[in-house]
């Protein structure tokens, strides 16, 4: 983690990133934007995101040549992780001797410069929980700048620029140790599961990175956690580091919990899937909260997102007004629309242990058959956590599979499939297909969807713009 501020960068300098069109890139170059740099980048793959950008005067190529760079004349480029090292922008800017930050590198000099900064982290649930206190905040009547992985209706996108440096609020990723370039004031972790196992071959090496990241809090600050999550514990008993830890806990009528907790919630109930509780901060009990979004899981979530926003100034009002009205960020059971009288929901949830989580959910809203459609993401992801895959999945009425999707491996024959879940799921009593083809897939959700169903797509972008095609303009 380097000391540099966004006020140490030259003045009125240009700023190139490569990989513009990424959900956290794009959302960078708008904070850069709004900093005073003159913004431009490349992708290779034109989108709404880089037309949008184009829109706001964002200088934007549709390739990554060498003469982009020449043309362009950045002082500083900012790399995507996915950004190989042959790429031909950035060996003209090492030629030219530019100064090159990786993505979250450039996101740390932000959380450098900003008073009070908010990270949330973990494995699961941070865009979720990220918005839901980014809502409090605004509630108080409080200006936070706010960096998310996923479009949130709630600022109107992915990035919103508060008028001053007081407070900044943003997701905190572990893949490639990314989130150690992060200074947190208020530092959370939601969870601590096995993941992104190219970086972190076991869980004991995801424990030890989320360790690292809880020494990177400033002295005197706050870490809040999940306090019945043991690898959690693990990882704050061994980085040791001097922080006050704010604990949180979903407790319901039917489980035995040790010890007491900071933020807790209390008289879990449910009503057509949707969690309501009562919520007790600080000993004190607030309010009782009633979600519009499904899932125990996501009573975690708002645990979690009013003690970060508490601890930031927002009152035990905002936090009961904010939770009771927030409607989810887009991609996380994000209701699409009606297809054959079945109701559309797409889900991010392409890990076995989000997707399970999000399965239940679903399973205890209203419906006639659950049919699933998932997509893994990454070939290494599918070969490191198999049996996790088959378990979550195997419950299911019905699981129809496309092919992994991945945007940073070299692919070759006799990798891992999709199929070999479909075909395991299969073995031991489950009902499952795997499709090859999308059109096939499409196909078979028109044979198998009908009124009163719930067609649930899960996994990354590729696979949720199904849901896009099965309802255009949210018919």
């Amino acid at each position: 983690m380097s000391d540099i501020r966004l006020d140490e960068l030259k003045k009125n300098s240009k700023i190139y990133f490569v990989g513009i069109g990424g959900i956290s890139m794009s959302g960078l170059a708008l904070l850069a934007r709004g900093y005073g740099f003159k913004v431009g980048g490349s992708d290779n793959h034109p989108s709404e995101r880089t037309e949008g950008l184009a829109h706001q005067g964002i200088t934007i190529y549709n390739c990554q040549e060498a003469k982009n760079i020449d043309e362009f004349e950045p002082d500083y480029i900012v790399k995507t992780a996915a950004v190989l090292p042959h790429n031909k922008e950035l060996a003209r800017a090492i030629e030219k001797n530019i100064t090159v930050f990786d993505r979250s590198e450039f996101l740390g000099i932000i959380t450098n410069t900003y008073k009070n900064v908010i990270n949330i982290s973990g494995t699961h649930g941070k865009t979720t929980t990220t918005s839901m206190t980014t809502m409090i905040l605004l509630e108080e009547g409080l200006d936070p700048t706010v960096h998310l992985g996923a479009p949130f209706d709630g600022i109107g996108g992915t990035v919103r620029q508060g008028s001053g440096r007081e407070l900044l609020v943003s997701e905190a990723c572990e893949f490639k140790r990314s989130f150690l370039e992060f200074r947190s004031t208020t530092a959370a972790i939601t969870n601590i599961d096995h993941d992104h196992v190219d970086c972190y071959p076991t869980l004991q090496d995801v424990i030890d990175v989320f360790a690292e990241f809880i020494n990177k809090i400033d002295d005197g600050g706050y870490l809040v956690v999940t306090g019945t999550d043991k690898n959690i514990n693990k990882a704050i008993e061994e980085a040791k580091k001097n922080v006050k830890v704010i604990t949180c806990a979903a407790i319901d009528g039917e489980k035995t919990i040790d010890g007491d907790y900071d933020f807790k919630a209390l008289n879990i109930t449910y009503e057509e899937g949707l969690p309501g509780f009562d919520l007790i901060a600080m000993g004190e009990n607030i309010g009782r909260v009633k979600l519009r979004v499904p899932g125990a899981h996501n009573v975690s979530n708002a645990l979690i997102a009013a003690a970060c926003a508490y601890l930031n100034g927002a009152s035990a009002g905002s936090i009961i007004k904010a939770l009771n009205k927030f409607g989810g960020a887009d991609g996380r059971f994000t209701i699409k629309g009606k297809y054959h009288g079945a109701e559309v929901v797409v889900d991010y949830a392409h890990h076995p242990t989000a997707a399970r989580v999000t399965i239940d959910a679903a399973m205890h809203m209203p419906h006639n058959k659950l049919l699933v459609v998932f997509q893994p993401l990454t070939f290494n992801r599918v070969d490191a956590l198999f049996e996790e895959y088959v378990e979550s999945l195997l419950p299911c009425e019905k699981v129809l599979f496309s092919e992994i999707f991945t945007d940073r491996e070299v692919i070759h024959e006799g990798m891992i499939s999709s199929r070999n879940i479909a075909d395991e799921i299969n073995r031991r009593g489950g009902d499952a297909e795997f499709f090859a083809d999308k059109e096939e897939l499409k196909k078979r959700i028109d044979e198998l969807a009908g009124e009163g169903d719930m067609i649930l797509i899960l996994g990354p972008e590729d696979i949720r713009e199904l849901g896009n095609e099965l309802c255009p303009e949210g018919k």
